[in-house]
Parts: C-alpha cells; sequence; structure tokens
C-alpha cells in the first residue's frame, strides 16, 4: 500500500509509539488521582503539555481535549457575540457557527483559495464578537492570511480562533491569535487526542462539565495519549527543517510528473506544499479510486467522503460540480519515499488515461 492521505491521518510516528507503551502496558493510574502512580502519570501529562506548547506563542496554556472538533466547538460555543468565518473552513466550524445559533458572516473566497482582506475587514469590524480561520486548508492546502486577519480582529475587539490541525509545526502560526486548535494524529501523532491553546486572559464558557480536570475543560485524561502527542509535537521542532526540505522534493516531483492536462486546485505561492489537490476534467474519481485499490489518496477530505457531495471547498472556489468531482487529492509527508510517490502518479495517469481511451 502506497499511503498518500496525510491530510486525513498522518502515520504514528515510532517515537510517539515508544512513548506511548509505559503507559497502555505498565502505568495504569489517573492522572487526576493524588496517590504516587497517579503523580507520576500527571507528570507525564505535563511534560506533553510542554512539548505541544513548544510549538505554540508564548502567553498562553494548553488543554487537551479528545480532538480538533471538541477543541473547535469549545472555542466557538465558549464564545459570545457574533461570528466571522471563511467558506472554506472545516465541517467542525461551520457546522458548529450553524449550530450556534449566533448572527455569522461567511466570507467568500476567490479562485485561489484565499480570502480577500479587503472583504473581511467591513465584516469584521461590524460588531465581531469571533473571528475563526484555518492555517492551513485541509483539502486544498492554502495558507489564508492569517496575520492580517488576526490584526483586523483585534482591532475590532473580536478573539480570532485559528484552526491549526494542518499547518501547526509546518508553518509560522501567528502570535496574535487567541486560540488555537491542535490534533495529535495530523502531526504523526496517535487519534483520539487534541488540544485547545487559549490566550492567556481570554475566558471560555465550559463545553463538558465533571471534573474539571483542565480548568474549564472536564474529563479524565489518557497519559499515553497525552504523551504520544507531546512525543509527536517535539519531533514536529526538531525535525522541523527536514520535514520541510523533503516535502518541497515530492512537491517539486509531483508537480512536474503530472505536467499538463492536469490542474492545480488553490494558489500555488500562498499553500504548505504536502497538499495536492488536482484535477483533470472528465475524470471518474470513483472509478480511479477502485482501480488504484492499493494507493490511498483522497477525492476531498476524509470527513466528507462517502456523503455524495462536491466539495464545498472546491465550490466555494468557483468551481462547477463537475470540476469538483474530478478532483484528488495527494497528501505526503515524512514517511513518503520519492520513488512511492512516482509509482503512485504513474499509475494514476496512467489509470486516467486508459479513462479517456474508454470515454
Amino acid at each position: 500500500m502506497i499511503y498518500l492521505d496525510y491530510q486525513a491521518t498522518t502515520p504514528l510516528a515510532p517515537e510517539a509509539f515508544e512513548a506511548m507503551l509505559p503507559w497502555l502496558r505498565d502505568h495504569p493510574a489517573n492522572p487526576h488521582s493524588s496517590h504516587a502512580p497517579g503523580r507520576a502519570a500527571k507528570a507525564a501529562v505535563e511534560v506533553a503539555r510542554d512539548q505541544v506548547a513548544a510549538l505554540l506563542p508564548p502567553g498562553g496554556r494548553v488543554v487537551f481535549t479528545s480532538g480538533a472538533t471538541e477543541a473547535l466547538n469549545w472555542a466557538i460555543k465558549g464564545t459570545n457575540g457574533p461570528i466571522v468565518t471563511v467558506a472554506t473552513e472545516h465541517a467542525a466550524v461551520l457546522d458548529t457557527v450553524r449550530a450556534s445559533g449566533r448572527p455569522s458572516t461567511v466570507l467568500p473566497v476567490g479562485s485561489d483559495g484565499l480570502v480577500d482582506p479587503d472583504v473581511a475587514e467591513p465584516a469584521i469590524m461590524q460588531g465581531a464578537g469571533l473571528v475563526t480561520a484555518m492555517l492551513i486548508n485541509n483539502e486544498i492546502g492554502v495558507a489564508q492570511p492569517i496575520f492580517t486577519l488576526a490584526n483586523i480582529a483585534r482591532g475590532a475587539g473580536a478573539l480570532f480562533l485559528c484552526d491549526a490541525v494542518q499547518g501547526i509545526g509546518r508553518v509560522n502560526l501567528y502570535a496574535g491569535c487567541d486560540i488555537v486548535a491542535l490534533s495529535a494524529h495530523k502531526i504523526h501523532g496517535p487519534k483520539g487526542i487534541g488540544a485547545l491553546w487559549i490566550r492567556d486572559g481570554v475566558a471560555l464558557a465550559p463545553l463538558l462539565h465533571g471534573g474539571d480536570q483542565e480548568g474549564g475543560r472536564s474529563g479524565t485524561l489518557s497519559p499515553a495519549l497525552c504523551a504520544g502527542f507531546g512525543r509527536a509535537a517535539a519531533l514536529m521542532a526538531e525535525r522541523h527543517d527536514a520535514d520541510a526540505a523533503h516535502v518541497e522534493r515530492l512537491w517539486s516531483i509531483a508537480t512536474a510528473r503530472f505536467g499538463p492536462g492536469w490542474q492545480i486546485n488553490g494558489s500555488t505561492e500562498h499553500r504548505y506544499l504536502g497538499n495536492l489537490n488536482i484535477r483533470r476534467d472528465g475524470l471518474d474519481v470513483a472509478r480511479l479510486m477502485s482501480d488504484l485499490r492499493d494507493i490511498a489518496f483522497s477525492a476531498g477530505s476524509a470527513c466528507a467522503s462517502g456523503s455524495g457531495r462536491a466539495s464545498h471547498v472546491l465550490q466555494a472556489m468557483g468551481l462547477t460540480d463537475g470540476q469538483a468531482r474530478s478532483s484528488i487529492r495527494l497528501g505526503f509527508g515524512r514517511y513518503t519515499t520519492q520513488e512511492e510517490l512516482m509509482t503512485a502518479i504513474d499509475r494514476i495517469m496512467a489509470a486516467a488515461t486508459a479513462q479517456d481511451s474508454m470515454a
């Protein structure tokens, strides 16, 4: 199997697995218990918290959650006032905004997938309480102008929430953000844990009630998941330059190999290079995936796969339904080899050409 679906989830780093193992096998204690084994588990959680915090700006705290979906729900439901968001946000944001019942404005994007700050500013200045925008889009990989949007929000007296799931540890995160959502399994950590970074002085109403173990978030933490998340975060910092250089090489190989007849969706300048969303007019993606079952890639975001709906992100960029449905997403990174990527692309292109000959 050639795995090219890094935006859906990344392979677990061996180092993260090893960090988790003692807490899965040998140390059963609840980290919120006051006895010695509980204190040891608590210490492991706090080491992990510091490791995750090292990827984030100073002046805030990391609260562990069950994942980014919980973190985003908490950030949105725990704030007040009208919301300004972006048409290409993850469903965890857009659906939560709708469910909140609060007044909201959904900013459009251009054909490159980017928000125009000149369009965003008047919407934000009209009394927004919360502005939310992704650091890196999960479907098309574009990098929104977070610095500019956060500054506009600050000038309007609004809080700025950044979904940094796809970008943390890979691209710079603006220190002016007020709330940041993270997910471990998108940075080679385990599934089932995420975090919300909350700037000092920002108060969120609780989403979950119970023991208040995390100071605003209730629920027993898993030392194993925390340890895996922490080690994965530390690796993102340690391997940043090597990972970035590797991804840049893979991007160059991929874009050169596809050649004419394939079009990249989204800005090629403002983006993370480990996400290649590309289309070929008339491509039957369902058939392509059926023909290439030993290559893991996506027809869109994994969250919407099987829904029968075309990508809301691609449609927001102005693509037709047919163009959106003829798009595929290749996600690659740390553990992808050049040989794997070239083999996969060659087979994708051959299968696409075979479709043309049978049309």
